[in-house]
């Protein structure tokens, strides 16, 4: 299983797409339906890899997204999500914390 380059808090850019969100969640490989797969995934990726779930900025949803699909954004300005802070407490160069969850 191959580890992933990617972090939680961390601002990443969808290199097909042109957007840029926070990643929430992080599967290290992917956990989605065939149905979904075959009908959204058209490029293909590998599906043994690690797949990141993402707050989209200025998009107020969430996807889901195959690893040789992101960059590190070069924008590190805050992504505007109406979640971002229930998953994170701030925005810390360029990375944000994430909340500390209670039981």
């Amino acid at each position: 299983m191959k580890q992933a380059q990617f972090t939680i808090g961390q601002i990443v850019h969808h290199r097909l797409f042109d957007y840029r969100g926070v990643i929430v969640d992080v599967d290290f490989q992917f956990q989605g339906s065939d149905e979904w797969y075959d009908t959204v995934a058209l490029s293909r990726p590998p599906k043994d890899q690690p797949w990141y779930h993402i707050l989209v900025d200025n998009g107020g949803y969430e996807s889901y997204v195959a690893e040789r699909n992101l960059e590190p954004s070069q924008l590190l300005d805050p992504v505007n999500h109406p979640f971002v802070s229930s998953f994170f407490q701030e925005l810390k160069d360029g990375v944000y914390v994430p909340s500390m969850r209670k039981n």
